[in-house]
């Protein structure tokens, strides 16, 4: 199984957007020094808990502070881009990075950034559309014209002057991914219908189990073969020498201060609290902080964090990555990088062996 990490990228309100983002760098270039796979960086626009509204300036910078670690959007919200403008922005940042870019694509999941772009109802729509044109851009080599509900494009015919020439440096295209987290997620679906990398968000195991039934039902549509190991799942994770201390590295620090005051009375006013439960039969008055500590996160010792890594595994039928979701400890790092250090060298080797068992 590999690891990666997930940033939001998440940071409090108070915290200026260039140390923000300094320490997103700062934790990137750890998790290529510890040999994480791969580093996604979200796409938000009215969160001011999550601040970062252009992961691709991110990347770039990331790009010449890394060795190996892949990186990417995660996701890039097509419905808030033209995508002539994004495929070549795209194909760019893939040759600088040497072929480490991977693509997330998403639709976007706040309503304030559906209502500030005016794309409210449209999203889902505007993401299939906006994602064939760019395909069409890099695997067309023929002019063609394109005239959408929501978008027109034309590859132009071009001459020795002039003419469409930016392509990805993979061919044909970098390793797209699309998340999920609701359930019988429509965006997954798509994932499955073009072959594409699913990644699911969220705390609930029976939501996640059914995403992967999301991706089968997409693969059926055009006769492809999903393959598990491409299937990335992001998790709350915090790794200590002990149960206690992780419980108050991360309850009692940023992790827990960011449920407190931003994720859960969110989807609580979205009315998508549910996403926290462990059992659909838990009332919503009782999800708090505590209650996603206990339940949801990956909290422990190296032992205890790999036996619920383990069981995750064992409920939604395998998968092939695990992202951890960042979170800012840029006033505390030493605690952060032990915990990431930990699960690198002490939880994955355990969870490698108890996977084995299973099999």
């Amino acid at each position: 199984m590999n690891i990666g990490i997930f940033l939001m990228p998440s940071h409090p309100p108070e915290r200026s957007l260039y140390d923000a983002t300094q320490w997103d760098l700062e934790m990137i270039q750890y998790a290529d020094e510890l040999g994480y796979s791969e580093a996604w960086i979200g796409e938000h626009f009215t969160s001011p808990w999550e601040p970062i509204p252009a992961p691709d300036l991110l990347i770039a910078q990331a790009i010449t502070m890394t060795k190996q670690i892949k990186l990417a959007p995660g996701a890039h919200l097509l419905p808030y881009h033209h995508p002539v403008e994004l495929a070549h922005r795209v194909a760019y940042l893939d040759h600088l990075s040497q072929g480490r870019l991977m693509l997330g694509i998403g639709a976007g999941g706040l309503p304030s950034d559906h209502q500030t772009f005016g794309v409210v109802g449209e999203n889902r729509k505007m993401m299939v559309e906006a994602m064939e044109i760019m395909l069409k851009l890099w695997n067309e080599k023929e002019p063609f014209q394109f005239e959408g509900k929501y978008w027109n494009a034309n590859k132009i015919e071009g001459d020795e002057y002039l003419s469409y020439h930016i392509y990805p440096y993979q061919q044909p295209h970098p390793p797209i991914s699309v998340t999920g987290l609701s359930p019988n997620s429509e965006t997954l679906i798509t994932a499955g219908e073009k072959g594409f990398i699913p990644m699911s968000l969220g705390a609930n195991i029976d939501y996640i189990s059914g995403h992967w039934k999301s991706v089968e039902k997409g693969a059926e549509k055009t006769g492809k073969k999903p393959n598990r190991a491409d299937w990335r799942i992001t998790r709350d994770v915090f790794v200590a020498d002990t149960d206690e201390e992780a419980l108050e590295g991360s309850l009692g620090s940023m992790m827990g201060r960011q449920h407190r005051e931003y994720w859960i009375p969110l989807f609580t006013k979205l009315g998508a609290v549910s996403v926290f439960k462990h059992e659909e039969n838990v009332d919503d008055s009782e999800v708090s902080t505590e209650y996603v500590a206990k339940h949801n996160w990956f909290v422990g010792s190296p032992e205890t964090v790999a036996n619920r890594i383990a069981n995750l595994y064992e409920r939604v039928g395998g998968f092939g990555g695990l992202l951890v979701t960042g979170y800012d400890y840029s006033e505390n790092p030493d605690v952060w990088k032990k915990s990431m250090r930990l699960l690198k060298e002490e939880v994955m080797p355990r969870v490698e062996h108890k996977i084995s068992k299973q099999n």
